[in-house]
């Protein structure tokens, strides 16, 4: 019999590539969103942890990527930059996946709690229901010249429902 403390130098390196698969609920290389006839690969973010986490702590993210936010249900929303370190478009979706919202070029914010919120809010000034928030580079909105009703269609690893 194989004592336990012999086989925690094994274990480690497994344990941890769990806990790293484990920060978003998919695989972005299988799971895609399409907008106005762009796929995007992304991370999935469907509960509260992984929502809160969000895209804090990273460095860049590749052209192509983004993240997807799924709220159990419809309501106005809000999203933050606390410690997200790469300009960002947040996209606000209703539970048609008709995109209801938008806050463009939205800056990288370094001021943890003192960071301003960036609501669910249309282009008349009134804060709109959603339920799907995808986050992607700062200026693809800009470059898909994306316009309230535009609809984002999921692939097939997606799931509306939590």
């Amino acid at each position: 019999m194989r004592p336990i403390s012999g086989l925690l130098p094994g274990l480690l390196p497994a344990l941890l590539a769990l806990s790293a698969s484990a920060c978003a609920s998919s695989d972005p290389t299988t799971s895609w969103v399409e907008l106005s006839g762009h796929r995007y690969k992304v991370e999935i973010a469907d509960d509260f942890s992984e929502r809160q986490r969000g895209l804090m702590f990273r460095d860049e993210m590749a052209k192509d990527h983004g993240m997807l936010f799924i709220h159990e249900e419809q309501q106005p929303l809000a999203y933050w930059m606390k410690n997200t370190r790469i300009p960002l478009d947040i996209l606000y979706f209703d539970n048609g996946h008709k995109l209801v919202a938008q806050q463009r070029d939205v800056p990288p914010c370094t001021a943890g709690d003192r960071c301003p919120a960036y609501p669910s809010q249309s282009a008349d000034g009134s804060i709109v229901p959603a339920r799907f928030v995808l986050e992607l580079n700062a200026g693809q909105a800009a470059q898909l010249g994306l316009k309230t009703g535009e609809e984002l269609r999921f692939g097939p690893g997606i799931q509306d429902a939590p």
